[in-house]
């Protein structure tokens, strides 16, 4: 197809800035990566930039025997699959009979869904809520806590609005009822916008640590990112501490890398698997019919 001067300068000047953008985006799990498996003394010194110093596991066997490490990552698991399972299930009963356009008050329902998209509680009163349920410290907390994101319940309700009603009417002439027609009409046929919602959600769940911080006393409860965190908060303290970088700095320092590695595994492993279902479980849902 030709292209005019002006169409060739624009996609120059296009694919040069999503390259850039792609390169500053990857570049820190990148540096995380090199530096993970680098000699600490070189990270701790900035020799490490573009290519690995050195090769090192000390770090990634320090990190596999480290207290409660494998206690935080199975906490992390157990959060992120019963959790995705809760909010995914959560969510398909919402948007369900939001779908529905002769639901009685659709409309004013729809609204206060959405009104949580742009206001919130806040921390205190969100915390206190918590607090008088008895849900702090406790696992059903987490796995309750923020289980429905709005969003999701919207373009799960979209995507349920393009089936075709010829369907359920005829299922509904057969004798079927709504958890039949649910589960063996609408289910099957919203595999791309269920795969890409369990995916938002079990990341947000394996990356989610804020209120697990704030909701979570017991050690043996905390997931393996608020194990992060406290990591890397006693090594920035240790290194400002410090009048001359000792190894235990440094060593700790690559720890972190490693740690994440570890952490970011998961997500690369599945995320390959299940991309293929994003932009088409995203424009189907986006499209109303």
């Amino acid at each position: 197809m030709f292209q005019t001067r002006g169409e060739k300068v624009f996609n120059v000047i296009n694919v040069s800035f999503m390259l850039l953008l792609m390169v500053i985006m990857l570049y820190p799990l990148y540096y995380v990566v090199i530096a993970a498996f680098s000699d600490p003394l070189a990270v701790s010194t900035g020799e490490v930039t573009i290519l690995p110093k050195g090769f090192a596991m000390d770090s990634f066997h320090r990190v596999a025997t480290m207290d409660r490490i494998w206690t935080a990552y199975g906490n992390t698991v157990f959060y992120s699959v019963i959790g995705t399972v809760i909010s995914l299930t959560l969510t398909v009963l919402g948007a369900y009979p939001l779908s529905k356009r002769k639901l009685p008050g659709r409309k004013l329902i729809t609204f206060f869904v959405l009104v949580t998209l742009w206001f919130n509680a806040g921390i205190m009163p969100t915390y206190l809520n918590f607090q008088q349920l008895g849900l702090l410290d406790t696992r059903l907390g987490i796995l309750l806590c923020f289980a429905i994101d709005t969003f999701l319940v919207i373009l799960m309700r979209t995507f349920f609005e393009n089936v075709p009603d010829s369907m359920e009417e005829s299922a509904k002439m057969d004798g079927a009822n709504d958890w039949t027609i649910l589960s063996r009409i609408y289910l099957p046929l919203s595999g791309p916008a269920i795969a890409t919602i369990t995916m938002y959600y079990f990341v947000g769940r394996w990356n989610a640590f804020f209120w697990s911080m704030m909701l979570l006393k017991d050690q043996d409860k905390v997931p393996l990112q608020v194990l992060l965190k406290k990591l890397i908060v006693e090594v920035s303290y240790n290194v400002n501490e410090a009048v001359d970088m000792s190894a235990s700095a440094m060593t700790e320092q690559t720890i972190v890398y490693a740690t994440i590695v570890i952490a970011v595994i998961p997500m690369l492993v599945l995320y390959p698997f299940i991309q293929r279902f994003f932009v088409k479980g995203i424009m189907v849902g986006a499209i109303k019919g």
